[in-house]
């Protein structure tokens, strides 16, 4: 069955009335092409070290309005932006600290990852960088006058973490309206973190990471804004069956797929309409998708 029907009989059955017909893929509502968002994941990482004050200045640099970060809580209730559980892939956390094994982001305090550095693994020219804390980072990102995709890292480790991240969210100036309405995005893995973004703060639009089933979709639309799933996951049969729903603001369900990285999966991609590429090199994807 066409994904379009199998959208409209599967709202049927579930009894909802958010169903909207999509428009053909890549057209905007006045029915001209449009190009997707592109999103510099854990900033521009693949130039500079990820999730870094550096990456998002190089992804600054190249012109990328958007920057993709992950969010985690140290042992005494700070937030930093650090993509694993563990520092030791993007940290000197084994030389410095080499008795504290596995190297959990938990288990450490601000203070302690306030000493280690996040740059120097992936090229000596950044050795020196550090791991920043939420507020850092979105001071960051407002000084380039861009938008943020944040991400919840592993919420089940953290609990009560969307709250705290709220916190942080509105003391930098980033729940009023023109930053909600335009420059921010929460997006999760966790089902139950999304939920809990938009029961605390409704007007917040929110992400689903993954491939929830077309018969799943309206579930998610009630809380979610956007179904964000990985690339190699996605049709074009997908994209025009999240583009069928209503989302938790009455506008489309959006679809940003992730990790994009050379032309052609960036052509592809963008070719089954979707709104938004996650990539570690925005250049590139741009320069296909736009050119």
């Amino acid at each position: 069955m066409h994904a379009r029907a199998v959208a409209a009989s599967t709202t049927a059955l579930l009894g909802t009335t958010a169903f909207l017909l999509p428009l053909s893929p890549a057209r905007a509502a006045d029915g001209t092409a449009t190009a997707p968002v592109v999103v510099a994941h854990r900033g521009a990482s693949g130039y500079a070290p990820e999730n870094t004050l550096a990456a998002v200045d190089k992804a600054a640099a190249l012109g990328t309005a958007w920057v993709e970060n992950d969010v985690q809580r140290t042992k005494d209730g700070e937030l930093v932006v650090v993509h694993d559980d563990s520092l030791q892939r993007t940290t000197d956390v084994e030389e410095v600290f080499p008795d504290r094994a596995p190297w959990k982001v938990k288990d450490f305090t601000a203070a302690e990852i306030a000493r280690l550095d996040a740059g120097g693994w992936f090229d000596p020219a950044y050795a020196g960088a550090r791991v920043p804390t939420l507020e850092q980072f979105v001071h960051r990102v407002d000084q380039h006058r861009q938008k943020l995709l944040l991400e919840i890292k592993n919420p089940e480790l953290y609990p009560g973490i969307e709250r705290d991240i709220l916190k942080v969210l509105d003391n930098e100036g980033w729940l009023d309206r023109a930053h909600v309405q335009q420059r921010l995005i929460v997006q999760s893995f966790s089902t139950d973190s999304v939920r809990t973004v938009h029961e605390l703060k409704p007007e917040v639009k929110t992400g689903f990471l993954g491939t929830p089933p077309v018969a799943d979709l309206p579930v998610y639309a009630a809380f979610a804004d956007q179904i964000n799933p990985s690339h190699s996951s996605l049709t074009a049969a997908y994209v025009s069956a999240v583009h069928g729903f209503e989302g938790a603001h009455g506008k489309r369900l959006e679809t940003f797929t992730w990790t994009v990285n050379d032309a052609a999966a960036a052509r592809r991609v963008a070719g089954f309409g979707v709104d938004g590429i996650i990539t570690n090199r925005p250049d590139v994807v741009r320069d296909a998708v736009e050119g």
